[in-house]
């Protein structure tokens, strides 16, 4: 080998192992969210802002995606590193219940943390002449994405109030936004949306016209039981809501996989915890993460990264 020879070798192998350092240091995170106008959404895009700043070397990316069900099938495909998911889907999950889109069980799903209360809310339009869950019978109601979270929602709480979705008029299985605008549309008397208070769709139809918050009883909530609680939809929550509505809630959760690395694991938790008033400014359903809850209810071991966080915190499982 000539002597110039030589220095190009050696030029590209110096390049090549610093190359290789930079690719080994560099963390790419996958936020799986859900619909652009739910809560997930927002929070995702947060959290992904978050990583990038405080991940040495990191590569963040947001996916919109159908959410809980959706999510956590892709990671236990290792296709996203942090996803938002609902508790029941997580049980369902680990199951393996097929019915609700798990063929077999999810073997690889680790928790972050607890993070705030979804809330079914069952929202009709003022001309439709729904009231109660009984009114539902002959209507047309969106119930959510095909066997996403909130269809899970839906079954159980129809389950628990003696409906099918055979009593229905019309079944559309269709994303918050999507079915707002066929209710505007009068095409379409109610939709359930499983989410954060304050949800951007529901919003946006109480803006348009007059609605009706259905109320889910609390011997319906208690039919159907963990992780489902009583809760309420306080007034003034929507434009026109002028009394508290009674529903029910089930717990939202970060959720990783086994193969991520501990130290991105440790590091996505602590960085929730350290900018929650930045969540809470990306949308008011965060001010519902109470970090002495964080443990509260968690369906799944928990990653050892995250396990780390809260020992040095002072929490343990």
């Amino acid at each position: 080998m000539t002597r110039y020879a030589r220095c190009v070798a050696a030029g590209a192998l110096a390049a090549l192992l610093a190359g290789g350092g930079s690719a080994q240091a560099q963390q790419f995170i996958n936020v799986l969210t859900g619909g652009t106008s739910g809560v997930y959404y927002p929070l995702g895009v947060a959290l992904s802002e978050i990583y990038a700043e405080g991940v040495e070397g990191a590569r963040t990316q947001v996916q919109a995606t159908k959410a809980s069900v959706e999510n956590l099938n892709l990671l236990q495909e290792g296709r996203g590193e942090i996803a938002f998911s609902l508790g029941d889907s997580i049980q369902l999950a680990v199951a393996g219940d097929a019915e609700a889109g798990f063929p077999a069980p999810l073997d690889k799903l680790r928790g972050i943390a607890a993070i705030y209360p979804n809330f079914i809310q069952i929202v009709a339009s003022a001309d439709s002449g729904i009231e109660t869950l009984e009114d539902l019978r002959g209507k047309s109601l969106s119930v959510g994405a095909p066997a996403s979270g909130t269809e899970l929602n839906a079954r159980a709480i129809f389950a628990a109030a003696g409906l099918s979705y055979e009593d229905l008029g019309r079944v559309e299985y269709l994303p918050f936004a999507e079915s707002v605008e066929l209710i505007k549309n009068r095409q379409l008397d109610a939709t359930l949306q499983s989410a954060g208070l304050g949800v951007a769709s529901i919003r946006d139809l109480a803006a348009t016209l007059d609605i009706t918050v259905v109320a889910v009883p609390p011997e319906v909530v208690e039919a159907i039981g963990e992780p489902y609680l009583a809760a309420t939809i306080p007034a003034g929550t929507y434009d026109g809501q002028e009394a508290d509505v009674p529903t029910a809630a089930v717990g939202n959760f970060l959720v990783t996989h086994a193969d991520v690395p501990e130290e991105t694991a440790y590091l996505m938790t602590r960085l929730a915890f350290d900018n929650l008033e930045r969540l809470r400014a990306a949308h008011a359903a965060a001010a519902g993460i109470d970090p002495a809850r964080a443990l509260d209810g968690m369906p799944i071991p928990l990653h050892p990264g995250a396990e780390r966080y809260f020992a040095e915190v002072g929490l343990s499982n």
